[in-house]
């Protein structure tokens, strides 16, 4: 009997550390399917042993702008609709000066006045899907839908318009397609692009969100499976010994660490300064014989050399270990994951007793390992004339899912960081139940089932 075929699409690298880099692909194929990558990316997943089809060629820019204007005005909407300017701070504005881009943003600015109700915002939608149908890439698309026959689209990530074409095209071919919504925070930004006929979620909690925010997404579309990304967290093969992952790092194996976990220049322009004040509070600490160290891992899209002048100060503290992803073109959509790195980043939590950050998802990574996280919580007086603030950050909408304020350790002011530390690391002290309660309100559990779980939707949804 012929297998069923499905096509993965990734329209951006965004998929590959979910379903590239974890027994995702390995367990379909197991389950009878011949497993195919529609990939947009410039990894090479053939070396993997992957079958794999370029995607050839790019949106149109007519695409872009709506999806612009789509964005903006449904964040405008949210705001309306639940009383709640919090929606506003989602809005990112263009730096640029140039004309080029001035005429681009009022062509946004264009299509968002008259598009901004329910019913504008369905024609924005179908407007980037004509746009599309317009383009080679969607032609391209559909000769390799017609000569594949895949039973299955599965798109990887729902927020890029190179998703677009491909989805559109299966559509026309009346080929079932779904997608994983692949991040926790993702819904309440307004970053759906694509209109699937099913949706993959991590939680009943995100079910909820997607219901309220999309009413158009009826229940009967979503399956609750939780997120691919925790389960290399569970490979014992991942896993080095102490001895090896510090000899590998160039680690002092006298020294417990702690990691700091780097945001990007959005969400905490501060950080080379809040990292200075944790190097400072291990000093203190220290002093009080502590052996104690930093693992800096910065945000792996994050190239910029803000936190040198740190790292130089304390470099008997701070051991920055980088993360290994890949650069294969400017911007940082072209910055992907490897495998490496996941080994990587398994063995920084494995070795290191707590992680602070200014409200990572790392939390989550944590608390897989049995460890605690310190949420940064307090503004810096740097004299700038920034509107941002810990205040603006913890207020999106993602950290109002946290079960109590007892999920995490705050640090509430440089001075208390020492102190919050100590007690973080004394492991007769720390009480992860609330953290717990938050992973398992975020995403479903066990979290290392999860791509069983996605299969098993699949499946009933192509024998329906």
């Amino acid at each position: 009997m012929k297998p069923k075929k499905i096509f993965i699409l990734l329209p951006d690298g965004i998929g590959l550390k979910n379903f590239a880099f974890t027994s995702f692909a390995g367990l379909g194929k197991k389950m009878g399917w011949e497993v195919v990558f529609w990939n947009a990316t410039p990894f090479d997943l053939e070396k993997m042993g992957y079958r794999e089809i370029k995607l050839q060629g790019s949106p149109r820019p007519k695409t872009d702008l709506l999806k612009r204007a789509k964005i903006k005005a449904e964040l405008d909407l949210f705001t309306e609709k639940f009383n709640d300017p919090v929606y506003q701070t989602y809005k990112f504005h263009s730096p640029s000066r140039r004309i080029k881009e001035k005429i681009k943003d009022m062509l946004v600015s264009h299509y968002k006045f008259y598009n901004g109700s329910e019913n504008g915002l369905r024609r924005l939608r179908k407007g980037m899907q004509a746009s599309e149908k317009k383009g080679n890439y969607y032609r391209d698309c559909l000769e390799v839908l017609k000569k594949e026959k895949p039973d299955f689209i599965f798109c990887t990530n729902q927020r890029p318009i190179t998703a677009i074409a491909p989805l559109t095209a299966a559509k026309d071919l009346r080929i079932k397609t779904g997608t994983f919504i692949f991040s926790w925070d993702n819904l309440p930004k307004a970053t759906m692009v694509i209109e699937p006929d099913h949706y993959f979620v991590w939680s009943e909690h995100m079910q909820r969100e997607l219901l309220k925010y999309y009413p158009f997404v009826k229940k009967d579309q979503i399956h609750i499976t939780g997120s691919p990304q925790f389960e290399p967290h569970f490979d014992p093969t991942l896993r080095r010994t102490r001895a090896e992952f510090f000899k590998e790092n160039g680690l002092d194996e006298d020294k417990e660490y702690i990691c700091f976990s780097g945001d990007d220049v959005t969400t905490s322009p501060h950080d080379p300064q809040y990292l200075e004040d944790v190097a400072g509070a291990v000093q203190v600490l220290n002093q009080k014989n502590y052996n104690l160290g930093i693992i800096f891992r910065r945000n792996p899209v994050d190239h910029s050399d803000r936190y040198d002048w740190v790292l130089k100060e304390f470099e008997d503290i701070i051991v920055p270990l980088d993360p290994k992803w890949k650069e294969y073109s400017s911007g940082w959509n072209n910055i992907l994951p490897t495998q490496k790195d996941v080994e990587l980043q398994i063995n920084t939590i494995l070795h290191t007793k707590a992680v602070t950050n200014l409200g990572s998802s790392m939390v989550f990574d944590y608390v897989v390992f049995k460890k605690p996280c310190l949420f940064i919580n307090y503004n810096l007086e740097l004299g700038d004339n920034s509107d941002w603030s810990v205040e603006k950050v913890y207020n999106f909408v993602h950290f109002r899912s946290m079960p109590s304020k007892k999920a995490v350790f705050w640090l509430n002011s440089k001075e208390e960081i020492s102190e919050k530390l100590k007690y973080a690391l004394s492991a007769t002290t720390v009480d992860l139940e609330e953290t717990k309660k938050w992973f398992q309100k975020i995403n479903v559990h066990p979290p290392h089932e999860a791509s069983e779980r996605i299969w098993k939707e699949i499946e009933n949804i192509v024998v329906k």
